[in-house]
C-alpha cells in the first residue's frame, strides 16, 4: 500500500508522533491507522504530545563555540533530575552546536529545520526524547555571535555569550566568569533606553526620604543616584569580581573591545512546578 502525506500528517496529528516514526509505523502495518497508532503507543512515542502541556521550567543551558562562531542556548525540561540525564545534556549540547552552525533565524525555524546527520526534523528529534526520557521537553530560546567569541556555563543554570573584536582566551573567560556573577545588563551606557533612565528617575523622585527636600536638592540627589544604578547596571564600569579595585574597562583598556554579551538564567521568568506529594500519592490511588 502506498503511504501518502496527508497519511503521515493524520496521523501525526493523532498521536503528536515525529514524521519520520509516523512513516515508519504505517509502513510497517500497511497503512492501517487504527494499528499505527497502537505501535507508537506501545513504542511510547505517541505519548509525546500529551506531555506538552506541562510546566517545563527546569533543563539546562548550553553553549558551543567554534573558531568563528559561538551559540548558547536553553532547553527546558520538568524536574531537575532528567536535567542530569545523559541523554538530555547530549540534547542541549548536540542543539548548541547546531544553532552555531546553522545559524537559524528563531526558535520557530530551527525547530523546522532539518538536522544533516540524520535527516529528522529539529522538532521531531525533541519530540522523540519527550517520548524515550518521559517529560516535556522545550527548546526556549538562543543567542548567536559571529567573530571571537568565549563562553562559560555554571553547572548548566548560567550561562554567557560573549563576543569581542580581538582574541584573548584568558581575558575573555575572567570576562565571562565576571558576567555571570555580576549580572550587568549592558555593555556601557550608551546601549541604556532613555526609557529605563526615565523610570529609574520617577522611582526615586517618589522616595519618602526626599519629599521633605528642596526641589532643587532632591534633582541632584535623584540625578546621584540613578547614575549609581546605572553603573551598577553597565559591563564596563562594574568593578572587577577578581580584583574590585579596576573596573571592566580599565581591565580591558588597550587589549580588546567588548561588542556584545548575552547572559541566561535557566528558568528566569517562567512558572515553576509546584509539587504536591500528597496530591499525586492521591491522584495515583484515583487512577
Amino acid at each position: 500500500m502506498t503511504i501518502t502525506a496527508q497519511m503521515v500528517k493524520e496521523l501525526r496529528d493523532k498521536t503528536g508522533a515525529g514524521m519520520m516514526d509516523a512513516k515508519k509505523a504505517l509502513v510497517e502495518v500497511d497503512g492501517d491507522m487504527d494499528k499505527a497508532m497502537e505501535l507508537l503507543r506501545q513504542k511510547g512515542i505517541a505519548s509525546a504530545e500529551k506531555k506538552m502541556g506541562r510546566i517545563a521550567a527546569e533543563g539546562l543551558v548550553g553553549s558551543y563555540v567554534q573558531d568563528d562562531c559561538g551559540a548558547m542556548v536553553e532547553v527546558n525540561c520538568e524536574t531537575d533530575f532528567v536535567a542530569k540525564n545523559e541523554e538530555f545534556k547530549a540534547l542541549t549540547n548536540n542543539l548548541a552546536e547546531f544553532v552555531a552552525k546553522s545559524n537559524p533565524a528563531d526558535v520557530d525555524a530551527l525547530l523546522a529545520s532539518t538536522c544533516p546527520q540524520c535527516g529528522k526534523l529539529i522538532s521531531d528529534i525533541i519530540k522523540e526524547k519527550i517520548a524515550s526520557i518521559g517529560e516535556k521537553i522545550t527548546f526556549r530560546r538562543f543567542v548567536r555571535y559571529e567573530g571571537n567569541v568565549a563562553t562559560y556555563i555554571h553547572n548548566g543554570k548560567t550561562g554567557v555569550l560573549l563576543q569581542t573584536d580581538k582574541k584573548d582566551a584568558e581575558l575573555m573567560n575572567d570576562i565571562c566568569l565576571h558576567i555571570a556573577a555580576s549580572a550587568p545588563q549592558f555593555v556601557s551606557r550608551e546601549e541604556i533606553p532613555q526609557s529605563v533612565i526615565d523610570e529609574e528617575t520617577r522611582i526615586e523622585m517618589g522616595k519618602e526620604d526626599l519629599q521633605k527636600k528642596p526641589e532643587a536638592i532632591r534633582g541632584k540627589i535623584v540625578e546621584g543616584r540613578v547614575n549609581k544604578l546605572m553603573a551598577e547596571r553597565c559591563l564596563l564600569e562594574q568593578p572587577f569580581v577578581k580584583n574590585p579595585d579596576v573596573t571592566i574597562a580599565q581591565l580591558i583598556e588597550g587589549k580588546l573591545t567588548i561588542k556584545a554579551f548575552s547572559r541566561f538564567v535557566l528558568g528566569e521568568g517562567l512558572e515553576k512546578r509546584q509539587d504536591n506529594f500528597a496530591e499525586e500519592v492521591m491522584s495515583q490511588i484515583n487512577g
